[in-house]
């Protein structure tokens, strides 16, 4: 029986990822912690296996950028965590999880522009958010040892039932949308619940390094899209030629590029001796359309 705390229980992914292992009862007793309040401090973490740190500030289009917000991003989503990191070690916790990001990386791809992570690509994260979890991995980094073992995930995109962000947008236009732009993009994209059971694999074989999680294909947006929109009976046409209109738009919109550029990480970076990839794409559109 191994016993593991999640911050940000509340949250997508620390909900998420307790329920998950809530399926598993007689090998896993899973209890979660907000960090809203200070009064978190006094709870003992003694006499757990492994913490996931799942809590933190999610980026936001409206704050990300803002110089304003810089601030209460670092004092979130990395001060936080290295406190936490710094509370788990000291109480004798032996594995540490932390919630990363690709956007520690900085990277966006344009319409009709493919750009590839891989283990060479350095971190140069852009905006708040990115910044933020960058300098917390820096921090936790430092803190690992033979007896406290820090696992760090930097997944892509995350969507499933009851996600937020650019898929739902992308489920919207799909059921509403008579006709889609045909672009031919990779994405990487990582279903809930194989980040769930990746989670579930590194704390099983108590991993350490970095993790860039992925689904095991990459995702065109018009297939997505395609998938959604069948998932609810509809049928979409997709018409050719609006590279150049979706160029255009992009200089109004960074949501073009997000939807139509071809942004991946190298399948490499991804492999686990796992089969973290318990849901395939058609089956975890399914699920989220039927589920959400």
């Amino acid at each position: 029986m191994k016993r593991i705390l999640i911050t940000g229980g509340h949250g997508y992914i620390g909900s998420w990822v307790a329920g998950y292992l809530g399926r598993w009862p007689e090998r896993y007793q899973v209890e979660t912690l907000s960090q809203r309040e200070e009064s978190w401090k006094a709870v003992s973490f003694r006499g757990y296996d492994a913490v996931l740190h799942a809590a933190g500030l999610a980026h936001q289009e409206k704050t990300k950028n803002d110089p304003a917000q810089a601030d209460r991003y670092d004092r979130v989503n990395h001060l936080l965590a290295v406190e936490t990191g710094e509370k788990a070690k000291a109480e004798g916790v032996g594995q540490f999880l932390f919630l990363s990001s690709a956007s520690v990386y900085g990277l966006t791809a344009s319409v009709g522009s493919t750009v590839m992570i891989t283990e060479d690509t350095p971190l140069k994260p852009v905006d708040n958010y990115g910044i933020s979890k960058a300098k917390a991995e820096a921090d936790l980094q430092a803190l690992a040892s033979p007896d406290f073992k820090l696992a760090i995930l930097r997944p892509p995109m995350i969507y499933g039932p009851g996600c937020k962000g650019n898929y739902v947008t992308l489920a919207k236009l799909a059921n509403k949308l008579p006709i889609f732009p045909k672009v031919e993009n990779r994405r990487s994209m990582l279903y809930i619940e194989n980040l769930a059971e990746l989670i579930r694999l590194l704390i099983e074989d108590e991993a350490e390094g970095v993790f860039c999680p992925q689904n095991e294909e990459y995702v065109s947006t018009c297939d997505m899209v395609s998938q959604i929109a069948h998932a609810h009976g509809r049928q979409i046409l997709f018409v050719g030629g609006c590279a150049w209109a979706l160029k255009l738009l992009s200089h109004a919109t960074g949501m073009v590029d997000k939807a139509f550029g071809s942004l991946c990480y190298d399948q490499s970076l991804s492999r686990y001796p796992g089969d973290y990839c318990v849901k395939n794409l058609t089956e975890s559109i399914w699920e989220t359309e039927n589920e959400a």
